[in-house]
C-alpha cells in the first residue's frame, strides 16, 4: 500500500510566494485525490518546482531522497502527444525515464492553459465583463489546440476585462481553484488519466 504521494509540478515561477499560490490552486483542483489520500492515511504533498527542467531534476532526486514515497512528475507536454508519457518526453526533451514506469509521469496537454479553455463558463465568470468568448478556440478536444495559440488566445479574450489580460502567475492559481474538474477531465484525456490512475494507486475511485 502506498504511504505517501509526492507530486512534482512544473510552474510557480522563482519565488516562494508565487509557488505557494500555485500549489494552493493545484491542491484545490486535485481535491478529490487529496480526500482519498486523507481517508486512507496517505501523506500527500505537492511540490511546485518552477522551471520545466527543475521539475524533472527535483523528481529524479526525489526517487533517491524519498524512496518510500510514490513520486509523480507533472509537466506541460509542450506539443501534441502521440506516444506514452515517457516516450513523449524522450522525443520532446530527450529526458530518459529514471527507471520508473508511466504511472509516475503525467502531462498537461499541450499546456496547463488547455485546462482553463476546457471550462469556458468558469473563465467567463472569473473575468466578467469584457471577456471575449469568441477568442477562445471552440475545439472540444482541448489537447489538440496548438500550444502556441493557448496563452495568446487567453490574453486576447481577457485583455478588456477588469482583471486585465491573463497572467499565469497572477491568475492561474485562482482559476485552478474554480475549475469544474469534470469538464476538464472530459475534454482532456491526459488530465483524466492523472485522476484515474492516482486514485487507483491509492485504492480509491474518482
Amino acid at each position: 500500500m502506498v504511504k505517501e504521494i509526492r507530486i512534482y509540478i512544473e510552474g510557480g515561477g522563482d519565488s516562494k510566494n508565487t509557488k505557494a499560490l500555485l500549489r494552493q490552486g493545484f491542491s484545490a483542483f486535485l481535491n478529490k485525490l487529496v480526500q482519498i489520500a486523507r481517508s486512507k492515511g496517505i501523506k500527500w504533498q505537492i511540490i511546485m518546482c518552477g522551471s520545466r527542467n527543475s521539475a524533472f531534476s527535483d523528481f529524479q532526486n526525489a526517487l533517491s531522497d524519498h524512496p518510500d514515497a510514490f513520486n509523480v512528475l507533472l509537466v506541460d507536454a509542450e506539443a501534441p502527444v502521440k506516444q506514452t508519457p515517457w516516450k513523449h518526453l524522450k522525443f520532446r526533451d530527450n529526458w530518459d525515464s529514471p527507471g520508473v514506469d508511466d504511472n509516475h509521469c503525467y502531462l498537461m496537454v499541450q499546456t496547463m492553459e488547455a485546462w482553463f479553455i476546457a471550462d469556458i463558463d468558469t473563465l467567463k465568470k472569473y473575468y466578467g465583463q469584457g471577456f471575449k468568448e469568441n477568442c477562445i478556440p471552440k475545439n472540444p478536444n482541448v489537447e489538440s489546440i496548438d500550444k502556441d495559440s493557448l496563452e495568446p488566445n487567453l490574453k486576447k479574450a481577457t485583455s478588456d476585462t477588469s482583471k486585465g489580460e491573463y497572467q499565469k502567475i497572477q491568475h492561474a492559481s485562482q482559476l485552478l481553484e474554480k475549475l469544474d474538474v469534470a469538464k476538464v477531465r472530459q475534454a482532456s484525456p491526459n488530465c483524466d488519466r492523472l485522476f484515474t490512475t492516482l486514485s487507483q494507486i491509492m485504492g480509491g475511485t474518482v
